[in-house]
């Protein structure tokens, strides 16, 4: 693979975020309901911090996530099926952090689903409790905490 950027998304590429979204394999099956119908919308991408992380070579979109500042939590992120295990998550969580910091933010919050749980842990999240379920996540969801 070639080099990975990281920038920021722009609302034109909000297509693009929730293509990658709807193509996701750890959604399929009893999960799929967490991302049935969702889409990225401009405006989101205008309100809240999203980047993505591109291939330089041919701009293909690797994976991305979103971080609200006020109350922090990093409330989407997403990497391609076919980059898996190549380090895009580790970066991108890197990249948050960094974000995260230099907005003085002190924490930020994960409500993960539920498979992702380890690599959150794995990148130095610590659990701090459970969602109930709810309408679409009719299963429990682990909540999970970053110091920055």
């Amino acid at each position: 693979m070639s080099e990975t950027t990281i920038r920021p998304a722009e609302p034109a590429d909000a297509a693009r975020l929730t293509a990658l979204i709807q193509a996701s394999t750890a959604y399929r099956g009893a999960y799929f309901a967490m991302i049935d119908g969702y889409a990225v919308a401009p405006d989101y991408v205008e309100r809240h911090e999203v980047r993505m992380a591109v291939d330089e070579a041919d701009g293909r979109l690797l994976g991305f996530y979103a971080l609200i500042h006020e109350p922090a939590e990093l409330d989407l992120m997403f990497v391609a099926d076919a980059a898996q295990g190549l380090g895009i998550g580790r970066a991108l969580i890197a990249d948050m952090l960094d974000r995260a910091r230099a907005a003085g933010i002190a924490a930020v919050k994960v409500v993960s689903h539920p498979p992702a749980e380890g690599f959150y842990l794995q990148m130095g999240a610590e659990r701090t409790g459970t969602r109930p379920p709810r309408t679409k996540t009719p299963w429990e969801q682990p909540e999970l905490r970053f110091a920055v």
